[in-house]
């Protein structure tokens, strides 16, 4: 197989905003207790309860957002159970996942603390399904209110006298489901009751974000924003996609056909159509104030592992999810002018996790290390690729302080890919690769063998406006060539 592949230096798309690359963190399985959080108690080495190696492995990946607390199970969380002295919160039953017992000892604090080490955006589901607008109003003035309330001196007494200024906030989660079983008149008559009790304390404007549609659902949209009408104070739409494979027939997490890797890859590109469809619906339904699109859960969603708690979603990592990873970030950035955020599920131990513990032992995914091969195109000006090879070959690149980013995925699982590359109206001077690959679409990391799968780093010094490349199959490549 031969590819060319053009990058139009003179064609910007948009800015690949930061948040792009946001995650999610849900109370769900070995996600935040075990993954994220093990108390300051713990064997484990800790930061104020935050488990270290987790810690200083994401903090690598500058994460830019982290939503919480769900997830379906934000809508039965009652933010008050999470602040106060910790021996002294309620214990609750999590009714979505497999009825573990919550011991709230991860809460508001906790969680702000987590975003403070990660350099982390907050961004807070709040609770509409089983929840009160007084209670969402209460949590907004305890995060963000600079007055002497009662609920500001809670803050302070709690440890932070300062507000912790909070901008994005989540009004309810998947109300279609689990957030309630809404229509989408119903939900937008509880989006207008909720809102109107979210205010912008002492100045500090609020991002409201609505819950979207279930993957690419047209009429989810259309309905939900004819009811709400011209009613103004909504600034973000999210919308859910996964990568569906809960079923099996796709495989498993880590056993699966070669016909059953391309099938998975192909529903991942479903992301592309909704972002440029339900960005369409937006436009056309709110021309006058523009309300964001996000991706506030996208990931894989494989079946159940054996062994493990069918509900509490552990599953391994293979290249085919580096891969499903790779795909989907070259969508958001050849469509960074359509798309706020999205944030990938979830974090740790969860669906398409970056991070895998056990005890004290901890591996980092082949989709970490997409993620951290990515870096570079955070907050850089995207620009259109050209190839002979798409659809099948999948590529996006940036623009940043004179260095090009190209990013390259070959998604044939048993042949490699010879390929002449070039830029458009520009030269280079030099090269960076990074490539993941393994021989195997299958390959995973485990805690025994944790190396199996990682990137490899080449520099060639190299000048022009064109170079040759062989990709490997089943291959993530980023190039970073500094510009003339």
């Amino acid at each position: 197989m031969a590819a060319d592949v053009t990058v139009l230096l003179d064609e910007p798309i948009g800015t690949i905003s930061p948040r792009l690359y946001g995650h999610f963190a849900e109370h769900l399985g070995c996600c935040v207790n075990q993954g994220l959080w093990v108390g300051e108690d713990s064997p484990i080495p800790n930061v104020a309860g935050l488990r270290s190696d987790v810690l200083e492995a994401l903090k690598r990946l500058n994460v830019p957002v982290l939503r919480w607390p769900g997830g379906c199970f934000a809508d039965d969380y009652h933010w008050e159970d999470g602040v106060g002295p910790r021996e002294r919160r309620p214990r609750r039953v999590n009714i979505w996942w497999g009825e573990n017992v919550e011991d709230n000892s991860f809460g508001t604090h906790e969680f702000l603390n987590l975003c403070r080490q990660l350099g982390a955006e907050p961004y807070l589901a709040g609770n509409v399904g089983s929840g009160t607008p007084r209670e969402m109003r209460d949590w907004v003035e305890y995060c963000n209110f600079a007055g002497d309330s009662t609920l500001a001196r809670r803050r302070a007494e709690n440890g932070s006298p300062q507000p912790f200024n909070v901008t994005h906030w989540g009004v309810g989660n998947e109300n279609w489901g689990c957030g309630g079983n809404f229509c989408p008149e119903d939900y937008a008559a509880e989006y207008k009751r909720f809102e109107t009790y979210l205010r912008d304390f002492s100045g500090h404007k609020l991002f409201l974000a609505a819950c979207g549609p279930n993957g690419n659902d047209a009429a989810w949209t259309r309905r939900f924003f004819e009811k709400l009408a011209g009613f103004p104070r909504i600034h973000g739409f999210a919308a859910h996609y996964y990568t569906w494979n809960r079923e099996g027939q796709f495989g498993t997490a880590t056993e699966f056909t070669t016909e059953q890797y391309y099938g998975l890859l192909h529903k991942a590109m479903g992301m592309e159509q909704l972002i440029v469809e339900q960005r369409a619906l937006l436009d056309e339904l709110r021309p006058q104030n523009k309300v964001e699109l996000i991706v506030d859960e996208w990931g894989t969603w494989h079946p159940p592992e054996p062994g493990r708690h069918p509900l509490h979603l552990f599953q391994q990592n293979t290249m085919r999810d580096a891969l499903v990873a790779s795909m989907t970030l070259d969508v958001f950035h050849r469509h960074a002018d359509k798309l706020y955020m999205a944030n990938i599920a979830q974090m740790v131990n969860v669906l398409q996790a970056l991070v895998l513990t056990s005890e004290d032992r901890m591996v980092l995914t082949p989709t970490y290390h997409v993620f951290d091969m990515y870096r570079p195109h955070k907050g850089a000006t995207s620009v259109r690729v050209e190839s002979d090879a798409l659809p099948g070959l999948s590529a996006s690149a940036s623009i940043n302080d004179h260095v090009l980013t190209l990013s390259v995925t070959n998604p044939h699982a048993t042949s490699p890919l010879d390929a002449t590359l070039r830029l458009r109206d520009g030269h280079f001077n030099e090269m960076a690769v990074t490539e993941l690959s393994h021989k195997y679409i299958q390959a995973h990391n485990t805690f025994d063998m944790p190396g199996v799968v990682r990137p490899r780093n080449s520099m060639l010094m190299l000048g022009g406006r064109e170079w040759q490349y062989t990709f490997p199959p089943c291959s993530v490549t980023v190039f970073r060539l500094s510009l003339q």
